[in-house]
């Protein structure tokens, strides 16, 4: 538990009640919670099914109908076919498979590859299974696409599993189809199992399309993708996350599960069916108010001397820090100190994240405007940004 000892999030947690207990305005664009709700259709199924009496058992095991819809949704989204049998378990939200996927995984003292920066469970999880983690740089340099051919030889012969996640978190970045193929050649050369997070494919942007990484030849013979529901039908609330993919990995992962809790509530269940087979319109819907968000929150800010360029995919904004400012906590401190803004510090998404910050587009337009003007009174840009 030392692991996570109070760490930056408590800190800006504390500034942030201190300035709202003085009655200021506080405009938070730290942590990825979306304030676009379900749509109308997913609202109903959750509330017929929570008045059903009988649907207040252990839910023990997924029920047959979820399994079907999920492959359905993967065949009609992304073209690929899966056993719902066999291929898929639900999961409570991704940050629980993430958490407790490498325990079927690796043992003490395996090694596990993960990004760098990276959104912090992909390493949590494995130290706590007693793992010990290689850390990839994603670089700017490479668009913060990972190169696996800079993995030493000595580190990919010990590594068990390797963590991947485009459209990235914290980044923003997108891969293209060469990497895929690239770590499903890689993975099949060391033995090793992939975990893909495909928490975004809906949120990408400027006319491109998401992709899944079970769609490549050979995916499926070496690991697994896990899906949310979180962002894309604004369910974060309710937990909803599906891996997906080898037969072998989903079996362990839902043997442990079926060690750990009892399921998923029922009602969620059904509002998972409604949101994955109803109408998707909700989910155009919600790609073009994240792409308008963007948009105005980038624009606004290279408008006042903070250059930020447009991601092309996620609901996040990867900037660099003032070149004035030495650490993107300190930089991250002042921002909500002195203009009430608070963004996450680069640092707390691993050793590559300092001298970034990353902004969640989880305010309305008017709230973003006002968080432009309030760094802009700030005067904390005064020497510009590094580029």
């Amino acid at each position: 538990m030392d692991h996570f000892g109070e760490g930056i999030f408590s800190k800006l947690a504390e500034l942030k009640k201190e300035k709202m207990a003085r009655g200021e305005e506080v405009i938070d664009l730290s942590i990825g919670t979306p304030n676009i709700p379900p749509a109308p259709h997913i609202v109903e199924a959750l509330c017929r099914g929570a008045s059903r009496p009988e649907n207040y058992v252990y839910a023990i095991s997924d029920r047959r109908e979820l399994l079907e819809a999920a492959a359905q949704w993967y065949q009609r989204r992304y073209n690929v076919k899966l056993n719902p049998e066999t291929e898929i378990c639900s999961l409570l939200g991704s940050q629980e498979g993430l958490s407790h996927i490498a325990f079927t995984i690796v043992d003490e003292g395996d090694t596990v590859l993960v990004p760098d920066p990276c959104y912090p469970v992909f390493g949590d999880g494995p130290q706590l299974a007693g793992a010990s983690l290689y850390y990839m740089p994603q670089k700017k340099e490479h668009n913060y696409v990972l190169q696996l051919d800079e993995i030493p030889e000595e580190v990919a012969e010990k590594a068990r599993l390797l963590v991947v996640s485009y459209p990235n978190n914290p980044t923003a970045a997108i891969a293209p189809d060469s990497f895929y193929e690239e770590l499903i050649a890689f993975a099949k050369k060391y033995d090793i199992i992939v975990l893909h997070d495909n928490a975004y494919s809906e949120l990408v942007f400027d006319g491109r399309t998401g992709g899944s990484f079970l769609r490549f030849p050979g995916a499926r013979e070496v690991g697994v993708e896990f899906n949310s529901l979180s962002k894309t039908y604004g369910l974060a609330g309710a937990r909803i996350g599906f891996c997906l993919g080898n037969e072998a990995v989903v079996s362990k992962l839902r043997l442990l599960k079926s060690n750990m809790d009892y399921g998923m509530f029922l009602p969620i269940q059904e509002a998972a069916i409604a949101a994955i087979t109803g109408t998707q319109d909700c989910v155009t819907a919600t790609r073009e108010i994240y792409e308008k968000r963007r948009n105005l929150l980038c624009d606004g800010f290279t408008s006042i001397g903070w250059r930020m360029d447009r991601p092309c995919a996620t609901m996040f904004v990867w900037a660099s820090i003032p070149k004035n400012y030495g650490s993107s906590e300190k930089f991250a401190m002042e921002m909500v100190e002195k203009a009430g803004v608070l963004v996450t510090p680069g640092s707390a998404f691993g050793p590559s994240g300092e001298g970034f910050v990353r902004l969640a587009l989880v305010q309305n337009e008017a709230a973003l405007n006002r968080a432009i003007e309030a760094v802009r009174k700030s005067k904390i840009l005064k020497a510009g940004i590094d580029t």
